[in-house]
């Protein structure tokens, strides 16, 4: 039964208890992959959303999508991949492509593409820069989940505080980065896939 107020509605209203945060914040953030909120059994699966136009096949296995002399603030989004039940899916695929800062994508090549596998807690990292406004969408960043042998999540993540936000008809709160912040000249953030397996 569906329940509006889980802990994936709960942050996505911000309404999360400080405490978690503190915790997080004394764990660190620049360790090789930060911690992110525990989950809870039973939390809803991570929403599908559009695949949209630029999927290509075949994308570089890396966590890091930036490259030297890459124009944009760097960005790092940090999370795991999860069960409903709150295992850790070891070995999952996470298949990232985005705009650059000025909102183009690369149809020609691999720019600001890559794909990586989670650690066995189910824990990845993706270094890249924050993308720019692609016109009629707001800043988002394509995703595939999938855990080995499973069905593929298609998804979307977004950022908090864009105008752009409220004018997209694909944007969802629930689909929100969490923790988003400055960190001297970069942005971090926080996503957990939860996929119901």
């Amino acid at each position: 039964m569906y329940d509006p107020l889980s802990r994936r509605r709960l942050l996505a209203l911000g309404l999360a208890a400080p405490a978690v945060w503190k915790l997080a914040d004394l764990l660190g953030t620049d360790s090789a992959l930060a911690a992110t909120l525990a989950c809870v059994d039973d939390d809803e699966p991570t929403m599908a959303e559009t695949e949209g136009p630029y999927f290509k096949r075949s994308s570089p296995l890396r966590r890091s999508l930036r490259t030297a002399g890459m124009a944009g603030t760097p960005l790092t989004i940090t999370g795991r991949v999860v069960t409903t039940r709150c295992t850790p899916v070891k070995h999952a695929l996470l298949d990232f492509w985005q705009a650059d800062s000025k909102g183009i994508y690369d149809n020609s090549g691999f720019r600001l593409r890559g794909h990586q596998f989670t650690d066995a807690l189910g824990r990845y990292r993706l270094d890249t820069v924050v993308p720019g406004l692609y016109p009629g969408r707001t800043r988002h960043i394509h995703v595939k989940a999938q855990a080995p042998r499973k069905p593929v999540l298609t998804t979307q993540l977004f950022f908090p505080g864009e105008a752009q936000n409220a004018s997209d008809g694909i944007f969802d709160a629930l689909l929100l980065v969490r923790r988003w912040r400055k960190v001297g000249a970069r942005r971090v953030a926080t996503f957990d896939f939860i996929l119901e397996l």
